[in-house]
C-alpha cells in the first residue's frame, strides 16, 4: 500500500483510506469486525468516521471495540459539528471541548490523529473555532486538525488566522470529488495546493454509480444504495451521469481495466489527494478498493479522459 503525507503535517496516510459511516447503521459489530480487520491486513493505515455516523456515536463505538489494540498502528480521524441531537452541534468552544471527549470515549482512545470540523458553523468566528481546536493540540487530545465542507475563501481564512495567532492550521480538507462531481477544481483544488493542504476526497464513486454495477438503461441493482435511496438517485443517476459513466466504462475496458479502478486512479493522480476515503459493507469491497489503485494513468490517458468527459473523444 502507497502512503502519502497528509498535507505538510508529516504523518503519513494510506493512499486509500476506509470510511466508516456504515459501521452501526448498516453493519453490526461482527461485520464491521470483518471490514476493519481486511482493511487492516491490506495495510490501510486511515480510517475516518464522525461522531453523527450510525445513529449519533454507533460507528465510533464500533470502530473503536473493532481497533483494538489495532489502535496504535493506524491514522484515527473523526469530525464534529454535525446535529448530534440532545448533545449539541455546531463549533462553539465548548461545545467542541465537550465533543472530543465524548468521541475519545467512544473510540476508546486517548487522542484523535485528525479531528475535523464536519460542517461549517455561520453562527460561529471561525477564529474561535481554531483556537479552541489548538488547545486541544496542546493538550494532546488531539494531534492534527482538518475541515470538511469549507469553501475556498474560508480555507483562506482559516489559514490567515491560524498563521496571525501561531494556532495549529488545517493540514487536509474533506471534500466531494470524482470523475462525475468536479465541482472543487474551479477554486477549492487550486487553493489546498497553495495553502498546502491535503485532500481527502468523499463519494469518489459517486455513490456507487462508478462501481461499475449500473447500466444504462437498466434499473439500479437492488439492495444497492442508489436504489433504496431516493435522494441519491435523483442527484447521481442523471441521464447525462449515465451517459458519461458508460463513455468512462468504454475508455477504461479499452485500457484492460474496470471503471472502478479508473475512478480510484483518476484521483489518485492529482497531487493534492493525500488518500481517498472510501466506505464498505463487505471485506471483498477493501479488496477491490485497494486494487484500483493500481493503475497509474499516464499524461497521455489523463488527457484522454478529459476528453471523455468533455464528451469530445473521438
Amino acid at each position: 500500500m502507497e502512503h502519502r503525507e497528509l498535507g505538510r503535517s508529516g504523518m503519513q496516510v494510506s493512499l486509500v483510506g476506509l470510511g466508516c459511516n456504515n459501521f452501526g447503521q448498516r453493519l453490526d459489530q461482527e461485520a464491521t469486525n470483518a471490514v476493519v480487520r481486511r482493511a487492516l491486513d491490506l495495510g490501510i493505515t486511515l480510517f475516518d468516521t464522525a461522531d453523527v455516523y450510525g445513529g449519533q456515536g454507533g460507528s465510533e463505538t464500533m470502530l473503536g471495540k473493532a481497533l483494538g489494540a489495532e489502535r496504535a498502528n493506524i491514522v484515527l480521524a473523526t469530525k464534529f459539528g454535525h446535529d448530534m441531537g440532545a448533545a449539541g452541534k455546531g463549533a462553539k468552544p465548548e461545545y467542541i471541548r465537550k465533543a472530543v471527549q465524548e468521541s475519545l470515549k467512544r473510540l476508546g482512545t486517548d487522542h484523535i490523529d485528525l479531528y475535523q470540523l464536519h460542517t461549517p458553523d455561520a453562527s460561529t468566528p471561525l477564529e474561535d473555532t481554531l483556537g479552541t481546536l489548538n488547545e486541544l493540540v496542546e493538550q494532546g487530545l488531539v494531534r492534527f486538525i482538518g475541515c470538511s465542507n469549507l469553501d475556498a475563501a474560508g480555507v483562506r481564512q482559516a489559514a490567515q488566522i491560524s498563521q496571525q495567532h501561531g494556532y495549529a492550521a488545517f493540514v487536509s480538507a474533506q471534500d466531494e470529488y470524482s470523475l462525475l462531481v468536479r465541482g472543487a477544481e474551479d477554486v477549492l483544488l487550486p487553493t489546498l495546493e497553495e495553502q498546502h493542504l491535503g485532500l481527502l476526497p468523499y463519494f469518489p464513486l459517486a455513490s456507487g454509480l462508478l462501481t461499475g454495477k449500473y447500466r444504462a438503461g437498466q434499473a439500479a441493482p437492488e439492495g444497492t444504495r442508489l436504489s433504496a435511496k431516493t435522494g441519491l438517485t435523483d442527484r447521481y443517476m442523471t441521464p447525462e451521469n449515465i451517459e458519461t459513466t458508460e463513455r468512462l466504462r468504454a475508455f477504461a475496458e479499452s485500457k484492460g481495466h474496470t471503471l472502478l479502478e479508473l475512478a480510484f486512479s483518476w484521483l489518485t493522480a492529482c497531487p493534492v489527494v493525500s488518500s481517498v476515503i472510501a466506505g464498505a459493507t463487505r471485506p471483498e469491497q477493501i479488496d477491490q478498493n485497494v486494487n484500483a489503485v493500481g493503475w497509474e494513468l499516464s499524461e497521455a490517458e489523463l488527457k484522454e479522459v478529459g476528453g471523455v468527459l468533455n464528451n469530445v473523444l473521438a
